[in-house]
């Protein structure tokens, strides 16, 4: 499968740099208003480097592209690849604005191309062992969730909620997109924001249709390093993930009349492969063999539709009620 990269800047050549790894992918050329960047990734992988999109459109040999741009040229360039003919990979989230998001969806159906969107922490291997294990039974009916994600606070675009969306739409769609992959469709949502200079910080509190309730706290502005933790607690048991510690994945149980532990330690994946190697991979394959994506062009509307929610809570004060995916 022949592949471009739209945008050179750290999404960009995190996708460049595993296309030109993957043993079904070949990189072909990379793109940038940025001469110096797309110059310097092309150096990198020996892809040809192109400066304007419509020149590696009209010149360039590929079948998929990556989308590696800021949020709010995701719609555009995808209109342009897809009625060019294009398969399309977009980084996250898939748009801005619901309305967005459908007309891109629309465009790649009605031109025969797919659309994926990268929802990277479903293919993270903490995450993967969390959901198998809610999915084997192990934990019971399940309760009650808590995620987080929290990282100092990028600037540039990312300051402009009209250019982002936020933390909520740009960081915390990530937990978002994970909980509804666990737990299904969300009956309602309450949020709470604050921003200030240097600080964006949301947490948003879910009832799912099956009964669970998730906690997710999202954080620009943190002094620290990045990182992340999500829990799930049902009937039988309690796993956690935590970003920060060297043990990935533990799993704690009811005790037993024979357990004299109560603590089942589950070592996480080494990470052998980049989770970016492992979306990408099964991206190209689904692309290849026809088969549905592990994260849809659905799933990541669904996402942003829950985030957007979140925002407009946040804004009001009250409580979102959804019904079939609607608020009510």
């Amino acid at each position: 499968m022949k592949v471009a990269v739209l945008g050179c800047g750290g999404m960009g050549a995190i996708h460049a740099s595993v296309y030109a790894s993957l043993a079904n992918a070949q990189l072909t050329a990379v793109c940038d208003a940025n001469s110096q960047l797309a110059d310097a990734m092309a150096a990198q992988t020996g892809a040809i480097p192109y400066y304007s999109f419509s020149d590696m459109l009209n010149n360039a040999e590929f079948d998929a592209i990556s989308i590696a741009l800021p949020t709010y040229l995701h719609k555009e360039y995808t209109l342009q690849a897809a009625k060019a003919r294009k398969h399309i990979i977009c980084e996250k989230p898939i748009a801005l604005t619901l309305e967005d998001a459908q007309e891109m969806m629309a465009i790649c159906e009605e031109n025969g191309v797919r659309l994926f969107v990268g929802h990277v922490v479903r293919f993270f291997p903490d995450y993967n062992h969390l959901k198998q294990t809610l999915d084997s039974g192990k934990l019971g009916r399940p309760g009650v969730a808590h995620a987080s994600r929290i990282g100092g606070h990028p600037g540039s675009w990312f300051a402009d909620e009209s250019l982002s969306g936020g933390v909520i739409v740009d960081l915390m769609i990530h937990d978002l997109d994970f909980l509804r992959s666990c737990f299904g469709e969300v009956e309602s949502l309450y949020a709470l924001s604050a921003a200030k200079e240097g600080l964006d910080y949301a947490l948003v509190t879910l009832r799912f249709e099956n009964g669970a309730i998730a906690n997710v706290e999202a954080n620009w502005g943190y002094p620290g390093p990045f990182h992340t933790k999500a829990e799930i607690a049902g009937s039988a048991g309690i796993i956690r993930a935590n970003s920060l510690k060297s043990s990935s994945l533990q799993l704690v149980k009811q005790g037993t009349n024979s357990d004299t532990t109560g603590t089942v330690v589950i070592p996480g994946s080494p990470g052998y492969r980049s989770p970016y190697e492992l979306q990408l991979e099964h991206f190209i394959r689904c692309i290849e063999d026809g088969s549905e994506a592990l994260v849809t062009a659905e799933d990541a509307y669904k996402a942003l539709e829950l985030a957007l929610y979140a925002r407009e809570s946040a804004v009001t004060g009250k409580a979102v009620y959804l019904k079939g995916g609607n608020a009510q």
